[in-house]
């Protein structure tokens, strides 16, 4: 009677347009009190112990990143990279797009930020060499769903707090079919390109590649910073998204300058002599090699004994001194051993002129308009979000202090279901309910209700994840509540129908995706089984 009237009152008020976060929490209170043997003041508890969930604490430095990486320049210079790598294929403009969407996921942790930082960049991109403006919008809008299956992902997040599975688990298992998908995508715009006979990019060489490299680097290396560190055992998820917000900060208003009080100042100055220019850039390389070094060589060795400080100090400063030479020599006319040092002795002035410009604009970046502006975004979407969580945590009290999952769990038991038919029945849920509500909210109120029965039944906890996860991916991108297609339509100026036409083409290929990420569980586990083992669960 009690799960009857909950589900009743939830999806009486979704339609009749109240908020997720407030239909999950009206009528889990309503419950509580007139239904359930439990007093008001566990609503009190629940919210506030909800509130406390260390967890949750990443999801807003993560939308923080995100927000400085989507500001900070970073989109364009990862498009130019991921072009120098694939745009020379038929239809490599449209892959080079997929490609830089799944570089810029592993960023953000969001798909409508992957959508907004690649998609107006990249639509334009396509339309001037000859792509349609629907083909255009439907590559993006489905590639940036890729931006919650990436790790680092909030969604991921949100259902490990749900559930209380490992963070670092669900980031392991996302790796691999991101990959996938992605793989995916590209194939089938190869194919679609081969048919239409789209445009292929001019093969620039592998100097273009290693320039966009070098240009999208500092952004990229977040990537190593996050996973590294939580998979060398640095620090937690959580300690990862406040360190990416930090680093986020520092590259978009320091080293990219794109915004904040050094907008547009270029580290080198246009009338720097060529000897200045060379010696400049070989210690940024011999710098950033040893940074670089000590940074993956910490991550991989960490505190082993064979190989210490000492040791990978002295490695790291060797690679970084022989990079500065090789350098100098490279760009050098004459190619001299014996002008090195004056070489790196020109450039020490510029490293002094932007070291006084970085500390002496520090203060002022904090509370620049750009920085403001960044800070006001994220904490509108963290509150939403949050708001969100808070509520579906207390729904989730309610389905477990009235044994709702566990009288599920026997009534599909009884009805003869094993894992296949009821991972096609969570599929069909999903993608039902994903047309419908947001992932996180959605998320949050089938997970607790499907993750005991998944259990009982043999499903790994890392498994169901992923599997939902891509669920929530295919419910981003349709009608009529898919917030990608919302964002697409935004940026494009296309109706919302034009968008769904034009991305449902490629819907199809994510339902091939689903069902393959569905019944091939190693897909999803073997990563972080081999890393972190199987997760433990408790029944």
């Amino acid at each position: 009677m009690a799960a009857t009237i909950l589900f009743a009152l939830v999806i009486g008020l979704l339609f009749l347009g109240v908020p997720v976060a407030v239909s999950l929490g009206l009528s889990s209170i309503i419950v509580i009190a007139f239904l359930s043997h439990d007093s008001m003041s566990s609503v009190a508890l629940q919210l506030f112990n909800s509130a406390q969930h260390y967890t949750l604490l990443a999801i807003p430095f993560f939308i923080l990143a995100a927000s400085f990486m989507s500001t900070g320049g970073v989109a364009k210079r990862i498009i130019r990279f991921a072009i120098a790598a694939v745009g020379h294929f038929r239809g490599g403009l449209a892959m080079a797009s997929v490609l830089a969407c799944m570089m810029f996921a592993a960023l953000s942790g969001s798909s409508p930020a992957t959508v907004v930082a690649i998609g107006t960049i990249a639509i334009a991109g396509m339309m001037q060499v000859g792509y349609s403006k629907e083909f255009a919008a439907g590559i993006i809008a489905n590639a940036g769903t890729l931006g919650i299956l990436i790790p680092p992902s909030i969604v991921m997040v949100v259902y490990a707090a749900a559930t209380d599975v490992s963070v670092g688990r669900m980031f392991l298992a996302g790796v691999i079919p991101g990959l996938v998908a992605g793989a995916m995508l590209m194939l089938a715009i190869y194919v679609v390109a081969r048919i239409k006979k789209l445009p292929a990019e001019p093969w620039k060489g592998y100097g273009e590649i290693l320039q966009g490299g070098k240009q999208a680097g500092w952004g990229l290396f977040l990537i190593v910073i996050i996973i590294g560190g939580i998979y060398g055992g640095v620090f937690t998820p959580t300690e990862a998204a406040a360190v990416a917000a930090i680093y986020a900060f520092f590259i978009a208003i320091f080293v990219y300058r794109d915004m904040g009080p050094l907008k547009d100042i270029p580290w080198v100055p246009e009338d720097a002599p060529s000897k200045t220019r060379i010696g400049f850039s070989a210690t940024v390389y011999g710098i950033s090699l040893f940074g670089l070094w000590m940074t993956l060589s910490f991550f991989a060795f960490g505190d082993s004994e064979a190989v210490g400080f000492t040791v990978r100090f002295w490695t790291g400063l060797g690679a970084g001194v022989a990079a500065m030479i090789a350098y100098t020599i490279w760009r050098d006319p004459e190619g001299s051993l014996a002008r090195v040092p004056s070489h790196l002795v020109a450039g020490l002035p510029i490293w002094g002129r932007n070291l006084g410009m970085i500390f002496g604009n520090f203060p002022t970046a904090m509370f620049h308009n750009d920085t403001r502006k960044v800070l006001v975004d994220a904490s509108k979407t963290t509150l939403m979000l949050m708001f969100i969580i808070v509520n579906a945590l207390l729904f989730a009290h309610v389905l477990t202090s009235e044994r709702i999952p566990q009288a599920i769990t026997e009534l599909m038991l009884g009805a003869g279901f094993n894992w296949f038919t009821f991972l096609i029945a969570v599929n069909i849920l999903l993608l039902i309910g994903g047309q419908f509500m947001e992932p996180s909210g959605l998320l949050l109120i089938v997970a607790p209700v499907v993750f005991p029965i998944a259990i009982e039944l043999g499903v790994d906890p890392i498994h169901l994840g992923i599997i939902m996860v891509v669920n929530m991916e295919i419910g981003m991108i349709t009608p009529p509540i898919g917030l990608n297609l919302f964002v697409t339509s935004g940026i494009t100026g296309m109706s919302l129908l034009q968008v769904v036409k034009a991305a449902l083409p490629f819907v199809a290929v994510l339902m091939v995706f689903l069902v393959i990420v569905t019944y091939w569980p190693a897909l999803s586990t073997a990563l972080p089984y081999a890393m972190m083992g199987p997760e433990i669960v408790t029944r």
